[in-house]
This record gives structure tokens, sequence and C-alpha cells, in this order.
């Protein structure tokens, strides 16, 4: 009684003299709240409720409710009682104050504040949509006012740790920071109970992007991905530099796309293109690897051949430390890919194994030849381009058919136009190698006028591979002048010939025969069919009536010999080898032939050669004239039919 009477004379008083009872954020917002139990019982056994109760202090408090106090008991497998013993429990608590206040009003994203811990500062963000996050703790009420401070209800318990957030800050990486801010990317990596990775560009990588750009970082900062870039730069585990492979394809925060490892037998390590040139700054709840550039989620020309499961040629790649370059997301490249059948293919040829083939010296010489670094998309290709790849060893040549085939070399384009965002790709049936062929004899020495012949005849494809074994007779300019001249016309005239491509098989043998092999009145077999035959003397070497002017002139897939006259087919028996006229259809072919003859030549003998002379089909014509090619592979073939009257060869493409 005595107690209430006092109490009712104390009010009184109060109210009789004017007297205005103070507010404090401990007595009057924490204790009455029954969401804050546990926040009040560890202010009070840390003693700092004097503090929360000084009537000229200015604070702004940050409240965890009792639901945060458990969630973070829960994440550290611990219990309230637990957390009440933490050692460090009234560094944390004070890291939830300022000695300042801050209504909602005054908060801006991305400020950085100093409460009375002194361990760290707090990391504030206010989103596009008007939420505000202290560190990654959520500000569920706000503006709780007394005449010490405001209070601010928060979802979690903010920890004055160090995290991959501060090892940004406190590194002077400022854009990457502003960055982290713009994109509203601060709560999740200030997270103290997350594990991260973050790969982090510097800010000479963020100025290179929008050089390269032609951009500002303003303009940067605007880009409407820009959350998505950044979290493609972190991992949501924790990766030290000792547990990095080649070749790892991991899976960044952002889904956009995958991150592609490089550790090179130098023991550089390369994200993307992006060379790591700091490692392991470690921070409690991640590690940070500094980067030389920004990594971008773009779909690029390795992104094809992984997404499209062209598994030889994306492993030959990361064995051969291409990654940082088919990554560059700021390239422009032309690929030539070959498949997964294209490398079995030349493993065997090599009689070998894909092991095999990864172990080659030249590896990165192979894969390099197979890019160019300009984008070439088909309705660009020419017949005869010669164009030089990433690989300075040789160039390749690209032949556009008349059927509108394209061929690399010898590689058909089985499908083009594969579109990547720093590039095209082109898929190959066979794998281009950079050798010196039999081309690129005739090509280097001058030969303009048979190398033009081959293009036009459309026999690169034959004369390039580089696993063939040829003999070439290569006429000089000056034959192919003479051969004009004879014949009334110009070299354009001759390049119109309907016989030119037999007239240039006429040139070819299979096979590698050095001048030392050849014997007076030998007998060879061209690719053409009809026989050529040296002759051998003290005054040199001929072939039917051209000179050898010089001899085994080598290259990787055969020799050739320089003649000084444009060889025309001759008799090989007593009978003149004739043009049998005939035509076949359908060319390009995929299951029949049918062949039409004109006049009284009746058809009685059908060969198929591949390119290198081998006869890959010799079949009797039966009445309806047709003939089954529907278990040859895909390629280019010469077919030739025979009759009383003579032979007839011609090219012959099988899809």
């Amino acid at each position: 009684m005595k107690r209430f009477t006092l109490g009712l004379i104390a009010a009184f008083l109060v109210l009789s003299l004017g007297v205005t009872a103070q507010t404090n954020v401990f007595d009057d917002v924490i204790v009455p709240s029954p969401n804050h139990t546990y926040l009040e019982a560890a202010i009070i056994q840390e003693g700092l409720e004097s503090a929360l109760q000084n009537a000229s202090a200015d604070l702004t408090v940050f409240a965890p409710t009792d639901a945060a106090f458990d969630s973070l008991a829960a994440a550290l497998n611990t219990t309230i009682a637990g957390l009440l013993a933490l050692p460090n429990l009234t560094d944390i608590l004070t890291y939830h104050v300022l000695g300042t206040q801050v209504p909602s009003s005054a908060i801006t994203n991305g400020s950085i504040v100093q409460p009375l811990s002194t361990t760290n500062t707090l990391k504030l963000t206010l989103t596009s949509t008007g939420d505000v996050f202290v560190n990654q703790a959520q500000v569920t009420a706000a503006d709780i006012t007394t005449d010490n401070g405001v209070v601010h209800v928060l979802n979690k318990i903010v920890l004055p740790v160090e995290t991959v957030a501060d090892v940004a800050i406190d590194n002077g990486f400022t854009t990457l920071t502003t960055a982290v801010v713009t994109a509203e990317l601060l709560p999740a990596l200030t997270d103290p109970l997350a594990t991260f990775t973050v790969f982090a560009p510097t800010n000479q990588a963020f100025d290179d992007l929008a050089s390269a750009l032609n951009s500002t970082i303003s303009g940067l900062l605007a880009l409407p991905n820009l959350a998505d870039v950044l979290t493609y730069h972190v991992l949501g585990t924790e990766v030290p530099s000792s547990a990095i492979t080649n070749g790892a394809i991991v899976q960044p925060l952002s889904a956009t796309n995958t991150l592609k490892v490089t550790l090179t037998s130098m023991g550089m390590v390369y994200v993307n293109q992006a060379q790591v040139t700091t490692a392991d700054i470690s921070s409690d709840n991640g590690v940070v690897h500094v980067l030389d550039a920004v990594v971008l989620p773009v779909e690029t020309v390795v992104d094809v051949a992984i997404d499209n499961g062209f598994t030889s040629l994306a492993t030959a790649v990361v064995t051969a430390e291409l990654l940082p370059a088919l990554t560059n997301p700021l390239a422009e490249l032309t690929v030539f890919a070959p498949t997964n059948q294209a490398f079995d293919d030349l493993a065997a040829a090599l009689n070998t194994d894909i092991n095999g083939l990864l172990a080659l010296p030249n590896l990165a010489d192979v894969l390099t030849y197979h890019v160019l670094g300009t984008e070439v998309p088909s309705s660009a290709i020419t017949n005869g381009a010669i164009v030089q790849p990433l690989s300075p060893t040789n160039t390749l040549k690209v032949t556009l058919t008349s059927m509108g085939m394209v061929y690399v070399n010898q590689a058909q384009v089985t499908t083009a136009d594969v579109g990547a965002d720093n590039g095209i790709v082109h898929i190959l049936d066979a794998v281009v190698l950079p050798s010196e062929t039999v081309v690129d004899v005739a090509i280097d020495n001058g030969f303009s006028t048979l190398a033009t012949a081959v293009v036009t005849a459309e026999l690169l494809p034959a004369l390039t591979d580089p696993l063939a074994k040829y003999t070439v007779f290569a006429p000089t300019n000056q034959a192919f002048d003479d051969l004009a001249a004879a014949f009334g016309t110009d070299l354009a005239g001759v390049l119109a010939s309907p016989d030119l491509a037999n007239i240039l098989l006429y040139h070819v043998v299979s096979g590698e025969n050095l001048s030392t092999s050849l014997t007076d009145g030998m007998i060879i077999p061209t690719l053409y069919g009809p026989s050529i035959t040296a002759g051998v003397s003290t005054d040199g070497v001929t072939i039917n009536s051209a000179n050898v002017t010089t001899a085994d002139v080598a290259s990787d897939n055969g020799v050739v010999h320089v003649i000084d006259g444009v060889l025309t087919p001759t008799a090989t028996s007593v009978k003149e080898v004739q043009q049998v006229a005939f035509k076949i259809y359908p060319n390009p072919a995929t299951d029949m032939i049918n062949i039409e003859s004109e006049g009284n030549n009746t058809i009685e003998e059908a060969i198929i050669y591949d390119m290198s002379g081998r006869i890959i089909l010799q079949t009797a014509i039966t009445n309806n004239n047709m003939i089954d090619v529907s278990e040859i592979e895909r390629g280019a073939y010469i077919l030739g039919l025979r009759s009383e009257n003579g032979v007839s060869m011609q090219k012959l493409q099988i899809l």
C-alpha cells in the first residue's frame, strides 16, 4: 500500500509540476518488447544497460529479435545459453549500436558506418523497393523513437567478422565495391554464416572492360544485368587455390553460365580469360582471389562445344590450356569444330587413341589451326579463300563448291553458323592439321595458275588431306600459258574447260613416288584413271612429253615434281581414250545414283575412287543404270564409267 501511495504521489508531482519522464532505448523499447527477451538478457549480462539508459546519449540500436537469436544458435549448433557465453558477446552487442541517431529517412544505400564496436563497420543497404538491410539483416520495424535514440528491429544478428565484402573494401577495390552496392548485393556477401569464393576484379579490370565496351564505369554500373555479372564472380563454396584443377567447370551463384578454370603447367590460374594475380585472401566467410579482368556470363565458343557434346574437342582445349583464349567474351572468333568422330578417325589413322592425340607435342598448334581471329559466317565464305588462323604454322584453304558445300582443307562443314557471343562455330567432319601439303608447295612456290586451277576445279579438299600420300607433277605457270596458246585461248579459257578437273587429276598419282623410284618406261596410273609414262635417261626424267625440271619437292602428304608442260591423257591401249558423254543424278547423292548416257554409249562398268585413288566400289552396270552408294561414307569421290568407246570420269559427292 505504501509503494502504491508513493507512486501516486510521484505521478501527481510530475503532472502538477509539468515534468515529462525521460524515455530510453533500453527501458522503454527493449525491456517491454516480448520479442527481445534474449537481447535484454544479453545486455544485462554484459552490464550494458546503463549505456543504453544514458539520458544524454544519442543512439541508434539495431535490435535483433528472439527469433534472430534462435536462428544464430541453430546455425552455430548451440543454444541461447551458448550464445550468452560467447567471450566476445559485448563486442557483438556494441556492433549493433551507433553513437548517433540515424532514422530510416537518413539511411542511404551503401553507407558504411562505425558502431560502438571498433572491430568492424556496418554496411547499410537501401534497396530500390525501400527495404533496409544492416549487413545481411533486414530491418523489419523502423524508427521506434525514444529520448536518447532510435531503435530499428532486425531479423538477424550481425557479427563483427571480416567478410569477403570487407576484403574488397579494405584492399581498395573501389569499383567492385561500388558495383556490389549498386547491385544491392551487400546483404548476400556480408552474411557471416555463408561460405564464398569471390573472384575479385581490380579497378583496372573494370576500367579495361569499360574501355573495350566504349563506355565508362557509370555505364557499367547501369548495366541491366549488373547483378548477374557480379554473382558470376562468386561461388557458393570456399575453394582455395590448392583445390583448383585444370579444366574444372564450376557453377557460380549466377545461373546464367558456368566458370571454366585453367591451371597451367606453369602454375598460373585463369578463370575464363581472367588471370588470378593474387590468391587466397582469407576472410571469415570465404576466400578471395584477385582477377586482372572482369568475366562475363556470356555464351562463348567454348560453351557451344561443351553444350553440344564435343567432348574430345573440349578435353583437347583444356589439355592445351586454351580455355583463357577461347572464353574471352570480347573476342571475335571463328571456330571450325571437329566432331568426336573426327577425333576418333584421326586417332585411328595415326594408329593411336584419344589419349595419344592429347599427348601430341603440337596439340595447341593443331587446335589454334582451327580458329580464326575474326568472325566469318558461312555467307562470307568464298571459294579458294586462303585464311590465316591463330596458328601461324600454316594457312587454311577454303572451298565453296558449286553445290554449296563448304570445305576447310579436306574437312567438310556439316553444320554452319552456330552462334556464340564471342564468335561463330562451324562443325567439321574431320580434324585439319597444319602440315605442309602438296597444295602448299604449289602456293608457296609461285605456281599461281596451278593453284587457281585446283581451286576452280574444287580439288583443294582432296589435295589438302594431311593423311593422304600423293605424287603431283606440277606444271609451271609458263606450261599453262603454252597450253592456252596451243588451244588458241587464254588462261580463263583453260580454267573454264569442263575437263579441268580431269586434266588436273591426270597430274596426280596415289602414293609417294620419288624420282629415284621412277624407271624408264614406267606406267603410272593417275587419279583421273588413264596412266602416265615415265622416261628416265641421262638427259633427265620425263613424264609423257613433259620434262621434270625440279624433282622431289617434299611435303607432309607427298612429293611434288615440277614439269614444263601440262599433261593431257594419251592412248592407254590400241584405242584412244575418249570422253564418254553421260549424266549422273542426283549429285550430291545419298542412297542411289542414276546414270544417263548420251548417244549409243552403253556403260559397262562403274568404278568409284576416293581422292587418294583407292577403289571404293567396282560394279557392273545393269540395265537400270543405277548404283547403290548407301554404304559409302560421306565425302568427295571420282566416278569412272567405262564403255567400249572409252572412259569418263566425274566428281561425285556423297552425303
